[in-house]
């Protein structure tokens, strides 16, 4: 029986601690400051992130790794023991992560490596790697891993809100005035996972109905079926994670154990600070 590695870049949302607790080796994603650069859940995470962008008053940007990197992470799981790996790369609709996955697998081309596009991010990348790597444990092949991860990934949903549009502004990716008139009306957009990117599903007025409406959209999306999984999510603001679950518990039907987990700094310099969500697996 092969013994079978599975690979994840930290797009999942899951920390490095988490990762290896379940034999999942993550591939950091770079934030860049100008010159100076930083590893996600290494050396910067969402708090560290923030208290610097609002230092200095500039957004830094985000790259994939460089297939180096994970020629580094296929060649130690080689090292280790492995016969096989699996890379679950973030969605390729996002970041050239995948890209430079695949180049790395075609420099060790005497190994046999599967790269795979999750199609999603966050936790819904996050999902896919914990399954993989459970199936992987208990022994199943390539196929048999590569079958479960693309079935969870149609079984997870996302709803989070966004607390403010100030990052987003400083971006260019909604105007300034824009940005201010939401501010002005106390908009808060609710976010989703489609079709691979983070992309914005609602505008509700107020926090506390942006929050109402994240957990109703869940409800809504679990119906009468049990969750399988779940994870509450947040971007440097984990008191709000905890009122968030709480809330989530008052209004659905969730797990003893929810994850607490931070979204990320790759991915959350392109959200901003103070988002809160939730991130969870149907059950079947």
């Amino acid at each position: 029986m092969s013994k079978i590695a599975i690979i994840a870049d930290s797009n999942t949302s899951l920390s490095f601690e988490t990762a290896a607790q379940h034999d999942i080796r993550q591939v950091a994603i770079p934030v860049h400051f100008g010159e100076q650069s930083f590893e996600t859940g290494i050396d910067i995470n969402d708090s560290t992130l923030f208290e610097r962008i609002d230092q200095i008053g500039k957004l830094p940007t985000t790259a994939a790794p460089p297939p180096g990197k994970f020629v580094e992470a296929y060649q130690a799981a080689f090292d280790d023991g492995a016969d096989e790996v699996i890379c679950l790369t973030v969605s390729a609709e996002v970041s050239a992560t995948y890209a430079a996955a695949l180049n790395a697998a075609k420099m060790l081309p005497e190994r046999k490596i599967t790269v795979v596009d999750s199609r999603s991010l966050s936790m819904g990348q996050g999902f896919q790697a914990l399954a993989a790597a459970e199936a992987a444990k208990a022994g199943a092949s390539t196929e048999e891993i590569l079958a479960i991860a693309a079935d969870v990934e149609t079984r997870v949903h996302f709803y989070a809100a966004l607390s403010t549009l100030k990052y987003l502004a400083m971006s260019g990716r909604v105007g300034h005035l824009a940005a201010g008139m939401a501010s002005i009306l106390n908009i808060k957009p609710i976010l989703t996972i489609r079709d691979g990117k983070l992309d914005m599903l609602e505008k509700v007025r107020t926090k506390k109905k942006s929050w109402a409406r994240a957990v109703e959209l869940a409800a809504l999306a679990l119906g009468d079926k049990s969750v399988e999984r779940m994870a509450i999510v947040n971007v440097a603001v984990p008191e709000d994670a905890v009122a968030f679950e709480a809330l989530l518990r008052e209004s659905m039907s969730c797990p003893d154990e929810i994850m607490h987990t931070d979204l990320s700094a790759g991915l959350s310099v392109h959200s901003g600070a103070g988002l809160v969500g939730v991130g969870f697996v149907v059950g079947k």
